[in-house]
Order: C-alpha cells, then sequence, then structure tokens
C-alpha cells in the first residue's frame, strides 16, 4: 500500500529507484546505458540516446508516432520497457535510411507526399516497413477477404485497416497509402 506522504512502494518523494544497467542493440550498434527500471524504450531512445525520431504523441500507444521496428516487427515503443529489449535488435527511422541513403519506404513517403506537418511520419514509415514483412509472411488482418491463398492481396482497404494503429492529424492518410503501394509493387527505389 502506498504512502501519501511517502510516495508510492514506499520512498520518499526525492528518492529515485535504483538504476539498470542495460546494453541495447540500436540501429545496429550497441549501446549501453543506466536507466530506471520503469524507462520505456521510447524514453530510452529519445532522452538517453538523443534518437529524436522517435516522437512521444500520445505515451498511452493509440497514436503509433513511437512506432520503432524490435526484431523486424513493430511496436510501439511508448508500451514496453527498456529493460526487456537487451538481446533484441532495436531499428529506428533513423536505422532505416539517411539522407543520401533513404530507405525505399521514405523514398516512397517523398514522393507520395505521405506527410503534411511530418510528426507522424517516422512512426508511419516503421510501421509501413513492418505492415509489409507481416504481409509477406502471409499474417491476415482484420480487413483480410480470403485467409486460405498463401499471398494476400494487398488491397487498399487491406493497407488502410493494417495501418490503422497510426494516426496521421493531418490527414494525409491517401498519400501513405500511395507510398506503402508503392514499395508493395516494387515502384519505389
Amino acid at each position: 500500500m502506498s504512502d501519501p506522504e511517502t510516495g508510492a512502494a514506499g520512498r520518499s518523494q526525492g528518492e529515485s529507484a535504483h538504476l539498470s544497467a542495460i546494453t541495447l542493440s540500436v540501429n545496429r550498434q550497441v549501446r549501453r546505458l543506466e536507466v530506471d527500471p520503469r524507462t520505456s524504450l521510447l524514453d530510452a531512445l529519445r532522452e538517453h540516446l538523443r534518437l529524436s525520431g522517435t516522437k512521444k504523441g500520445c505515451d498511452h500507444g493509440q497514436c503509433g508516432a513511437c512506432t520503432v521496428l524490435v526484431n523486424g516487427r513493430r511496436i510501439n515503443s511508448c508500451l514496453t520497457l527498456a529493460v526487456m529489449h537487451e538481446d533484441d535488435e532495436v531499428l529506428t527511422i533513423e536505422g532505416l535510411g539517411g539522407p543520401g541513403d533513404l530507405h525505399p519506404m521514405q523514398s516512397a513517403f517523398v514522393e507520395c507526399d505521405g506527410f503534411q506537418c511530418g510528426y507522424c511520419t517516422p512512426g508511419q514509415i516503421c510501421s509501413a516497413v513492418g505492415m509489409l514483412t507481416e504481409v509477406e509472411a502471409g499474417w491476415p488482418s482484420h480487413a483480410t477477404a480470403d485467409v486460405a491463398p498463401v499471398r494476400i492481396a494487398l488491397t487498399d482497404e487491406e493497407i488502410r485497416e493494417r495501418m490503422s494503429g497510426n494516426i496521421c492529424r493531418c490527414a494525409a492518410y491517401p498519400n501513405i497509402v500511395a507510398a506503402i503501394r508503392s514499395v508493395a509493387e516494387g515502384d519505389a527505389e
């Protein structure tokens, strides 16, 4: 039970938790950190590693702005603790590609004008890359009409359903779908 004068779990309000020494593999680099064990992966990336491409939107897993790839699968980094990812490969927008060497999805977002203000774009791009991996693996979605075929038909409805966890407040959705489609069809370079 928590005491209102000492704070949660009996600690005084000025006392901090013990720090955990962790090693993360982020963007193909091994990084060592000391973090509060309650530190989210998002905060470790942004505040400790200064990788500001991953955005903090809602901090509740509802907007997708913090989407990164962990072992090739997309996750909301605000909903997981950094200490849980010691043996994982974390890939952020910075590791996906950079100026002069853009990932095909980054290029497609530029070509198709798949962004407006750009705040959600890193999460949208990481989510789209992860989503195409899911499609390639044959994972059905709620919108998959027929789950029997080996190859899922990537319709606009299928793309919208699979990307529904990523919110764009500027409503660039048609251009985001076009960008994803161009990569899926091999049009992006």
